[in-house]
């Protein structure tokens, strides 16, 4: 039976795979396998799970009653394999809440360990990036809050790191960024970006004031929901550009000190109130053109503050860090 949980407003449905398979969803026994073959099963899982049932649908609500579905786990002990699907039915190849969200339900399941770190092994079907991609997870406090620190690695910066083709160099702060054509189409103030990859690519925008954050109701009128569709997506449902695989895009505004406000379009949903990898993508882009200093930053979104912790060695980022905590909905 799924579960639903809740991080930082971003909800995804967790299921087993042996769950889906008792519903008649054939999800193959074996993480690898279900991420190559998720054409033929991850739409019906998504129906199955992320659809509301007939009359419960609230006003106003998105299509879907999550954010996704996370599978898994595909062990009874650590490491532990899981697929991160969207609600078009792809695979992510990492997700900051949705493996917080992963942490929190082992938790609850008494299958995570207390004192020790767990690896968890994201697997998925993309061609630029090694399958499964491994993030380590422990469970810690910040601020009295019980939650989940997450390595998320050496972070990759620029258009190589994205696989991103067709984008000029601009001049910043003394770094080259990009200039994603596309998006200052759609808007002028959204003329220079900093591709990341934090495990899954995205492209962090720097603004500089308020007014040029796109709100979450913004980007899902349908002239602008549609421009940022064709720039995120993979084809068919976009254009794959300047990203073949899709792009998810974010907003940054330096707030003040270590603080940085973001808003998050993503790749395979749209829209979404918080993300944990979008959020530590903006913080390595606000360290790079140098808004932040290294160690803890906070990134504001609508739906909550990630803080992150970003680690410095000879002048580059080594690791980067995502404190996640998440509560189970129903």
């Amino acid at each position: 039976m799924a579960q639903r949980y809740d991080a930082r407003g971003n909800i995804y449905m967790v299921v087993a795979p042996q769950d889906l398979r008792r519903d008649g969803i054939d999800v193959p026994d074996q993480a690898s396998v279900a991420a190559q073959t998720r054409e033929s099963w991850a739409l019906a899982a998504i129906q199955a799970c992320c659809s509301w049932a007939p009359g419960t649908r609230p006003d106003g609500s998105k299509e879907h009653c999550s954010d996704g579905l996370l599978v898994g786990p595909f062990q009874s002990s650590p490491p532990f394999d899981l697929l991160i699907v969207n609600t078009d039915g792809t695979l992510a190849e990492r997700s900051g809440n949705g493996l917080t969200i992963f942490s929190q339900a082992l938790s609850d399941q008494g299958l995570l360990p207390k004192d020790q770190a767990c690896l968890l092994r994201v697997h998925h079907d993309k061609a630029d990036v090694l399958s499964p991609g491994e993030t380590s997870v422990k469970a810690a406090q910040v601020d009295a809050v019980d939650g989940f620190w997450l390595d998320l690695g050496k972070p990759g910066f620029g258009p190589q790191a994205v696989s991103a083709q067709g984008v000029e160099g601009v001049p910043f702060n003394g770094r080259e960024l990009s200039h994603v054509q596309p998006l200052a189409s759609l808007n002028p103030a959204w003329s220079r970006s900093q591709f990341a990859r934090v495990g899954n690519p995205h492209c962090v925008t720097l603004v500089d004031h308020a007014d040029d954050l796109p709100g979450n109701e913004q980007m899902r009128e349908p002239l602008l929901s549609e421009g940022l569709t064709r720039i995120a997506y993979a084809m068919p449902t976009g254009a794959g550009r300047p990203c073949p695989a899709g792009i998810n895009l974010q907003w940054a505004m330096h707030e003040s000190g270590q603080r940085v406000i973001a808003r998050v379009f993503e790749r395979g949903e749209g829209p979404t109130a918080s993300s944990g990898t979008s959020a530590t993508a903006v913080a390595c882009a606000a360290w790079r053109v140098g808004w932040v200093r290294a160690g803890e930053v906070k990134v504001v979104m609508p739906g909550g503050t990630a803080p992150i912790l970003l680690e410095e060695a000879r002048g580059e980022l080594e690791r980067v860090s995502l404190f996640g905590t998440a509560r189970w909905v129903g």
